[in-house]
């Protein structure tokens, strides 16, 4: 049992390193940005443009300010450290086709303007372990997406074309990729929970007895 707490304490804390890292670059990038006078947002997706694929590589890295990057910082490291405990064959795919396919698809078929954040991904994140949770059946994914989702209020409205500010494309892009990653990878990652699997033998058995029950009805009908 020890070493089980042990093997997982482990599992936990190597989870941690590469969102960690990743948004610690993220930091990094802002510290230069701000401290040398920089204004990199010249480095995000310009869709259509040749000039804008470099941002296909470094949008993510780029925020508006302190208060959108500290936004997309916590659920970020949150989303990402769930998956890399949770899938740890496929956590290196999963963030590498949620970065690049989703830049991509921005790229092809948002507004003429520069999209810069890591919001892109992180709804790319929460979509695949929301939809990964719905057909893994596994409570658990579930929770942790709703209660990502719950954190990040405006999660679900941030797919629609409200605010002219905001990249509602990468936000669009980025869920459709999760869903698509969520359904490729179905056979990866976590087993149903046993409360899933009780509530279906529950019905199961319950579905069973209504019929028994109505069978024998019948039966009883036909001897009269």
């Amino acid at each position: 049992m020890a070493d089980k707490k042990s093997i997982e304490y482990r599992r936990f804390i190597l989870s941690l390193i590469p969102p960690a890292i990743f948004v610690l670059v993220l930091w990094l990038v802002k510290f230069v940005e701000t401290g040398g006078g920089f204004d990199f947002f010249y480095l995000g997706i310009y869709p259509r443009k040749i000039e804008g694929l470099i941002g296909i590589l470094l949008a993510p890295m780029v925020h508006a300010n302190y208060n959108h990057l500290v936004n997309n910082s916590v659920p970020f490291f949150f989303m990402l450290t769930a998956i890399f405990y949770f899938y740890q064959k496929v956590a290196w795919r999963v963030l590498f086709f949620s970065y690049f396919i989703t830049g991509i698809v921005v790229w092809i078929i948002a507004r003429p303007s520069y999209h810069i954040g890591a919001s892109g991904l992180i709804y790319s994140f929460g979509s695949f372990l929301f939809f990964s949770g719905i057909i893994r059946e596994n409570i658990n994914l579930l929770a942790i997406s709703l209660l990502v989702s719950f954190l990040y209020g405006s999660m679900v409205w941030g797919i629609f074309p409200y605010r002219p500010d905001m990249s509602w494309e990468s936000h669009l892009s980025g869920m459709a990729v999760g869903f698509l990653l969520a359904y490729h990878y179905r056979h990866e990652g976590p087993q149903p929970t046993h409360f899933m699997k009780d509530m279906e033998e529950e019905e199961e058995y319950e579905e069973e007895a209504e019929s028994e029950e109505g069978e024998e009805y019948e039966y009883e009908e036909e001897n009269e």
